[in-house]
Formats: C-alpha cells, structure tokens, sequence
C-alpha cells in the first residue's frame, strides 16, 4: 500500500505526538493571528466564533494527509482545496497567493520547533523530510511560486515574516476570543508557550518579556509522562468538553 507520508518519516513521528500537535497550533494561533490576510477568517466567522473547535478540524484534516493512504490523502487535500475555492466564490474574490504559503510555512516551521522544544534537535535531512511532505500538500494545491528546497524556504520563510505580519484590530479580537474560550488560567499558559516558540519577529510584535519558568515547567511536564501523569495535566490545560477531541489527536500515538 503506497502512502502520502511514508510509514518511517519523521512527519509521522511529530503528527502522532498529542503534545506536538498541540504546540504546533498555539504557535500557528499566535502568527496567524498577526497575518495581513486574517481578514479571512473573518469572512466566515467559523474560527473567531469557536477557535478552539476549529483548530481540532484543522488537526483532522492533517492527521488524516499524514497517515492516510496517498488516494485518500490526496483526495482530503483536494477537499481543502475545494473548500477554500468556496469561501473564494462567496466573497468574490481570491485568497492572495502568499496567504497560502503563509499557511503551509507555519506547518513546516512549527512541526520543526515544536518537536525541537519537546523532543530533541532533528537532523538536516529530517528537516528537508518535513519540507518535502508540505512542498508535495502545496504543490498538490497548486500554490504558486512554491519554493523547491528546504534552503530555499529558510529564505522565503523569512521574507514573508517581514512582509506579511502586522498587529490590528483581528488581530487583538482573535486573542480575545482566544482568552474567551480558554478561561484566564489557561490562556496564561498559551501565551507563555508562544512566547518561547514563536519567530523572534512574531514576538516582538505580540509580546512583552515574561520571567515565567515555561522552559523548565516544560521539563517537569515530560518528566511526568514517566509516571503517566501527562494526561491529567492535559485535562487540567484544555477545557473539558474537548477531551474527546485529545482522544481523537492521540489515536496515532501507539502506531
């Protein structure tokens, strides 16, 4: 059975780990958020309305390319890409082509200092691995001026850093609605968290400097997952009507 991602890749290693895959949508939830073309989120009002809800959707469908045989990893990015066709019809006009990459490098930076932050540093070749799945999504999209080599994207990656972020009013309400669904407590620790894996450019624009120990309560966490502690700590952090939706992010970590 031919695969989307091959069954030995790193990518499967990272999108397996619940842990990752979270980190991976607190970093993307803070840049995004300061994205000149947040506007679009707004258009439908799915995610500022109920971020957290759509976030596990976004999580599905990428678990599902990741793990899925090509056919139907395939047709899922077909899916998206039929989706966001719609929401194009409906507004009457095209989501700009470097939103789009936006996006995809969010996924290839995020999937790399996620695991980086929990796991340990990855080879150069693990990296390329990662860029070569999401270069295929992209392609597979048909996103334009898709960069070819992971060098290549380190360049672009960070041209569209300085181009394509700037703090304004969804940006602010998108944070609010953040907090909103979180609860104080837990929007706390999110900040704290993208505090320390965002881009240095993201951080300036977001944040002040914290003191918080995250780095070493980050420690203490992997500590616990020795004494299986891990998932209580994961039901204090996340609000309880989306345990199921934990469950359903965790259901790789065992193949």
């Amino acid at each position: 059975m031919s695969y989307f991602v091959d069954e030995k890749s790193i990518v499967r290693e990272i999108w397996k780990n619940t842990d990752v895959v979270l980190l991976i949508f607190a970093g993307s939830a803070a840049e995004f958020a300061l994205n000149k073309a947040v506007d679009w989120l707004y258009f439908t009002g799915k995610i500022p309305a109920n971020p957290l809800e759509r976030l596990f959707s976004t999580v599905e469908y990428a678990q599902k390319i990741v793990f899925s045989e090509n056919d139907l990893a395939l047709a899922t990015i077909d899916s998206i890409t039929q989706i966001h066709q719609g929401v194009e019809k409906s507004r009457g006009k095209s989501i700009p082509d470097w939103a789009y990459r936006d996006v995809l490098y969010m996924l290839i930076d995020y999937s790399i200092r996620s695991f980086e932050l929990l796991e340990r540093k990855l080879q150069i070749t693990e990296k390329e691995e990662i860029f070569d799945v999401f270069y295929r999504l992209g392609s597979r999209m048909d996103l334009k001026d898709l960069p070819t080599t992971f060098n290549e994207w380190i360049v672009d990656r960070n041209v569209h850093l300085e181009n394509d972020l700037q703090k304004g009013k969804f940006t602010i309400h998108l944070f609010q609605q953040y907090k909103k669904h979180l609860g104080s407590f837990r929007y706390f620790i999110l900040i704290q968290i993208q505090q320390i894996l965002v881009p240095k450019v993201v951080h300036v624009q977001l944040f002040q400097t914290s003191n918080f120990p995250t780095i070493t309560i980050l420690k203490l966490y992997k500590s616990s997952k020795k004494i299986r502690l891990d998932h209580l700590i994961k039901s204090i952090i996340l609000p309880k009507q989306h345990k199921e939706n934990l469950i359903k992010i965790g259901k790789f970590e065992k193949t």
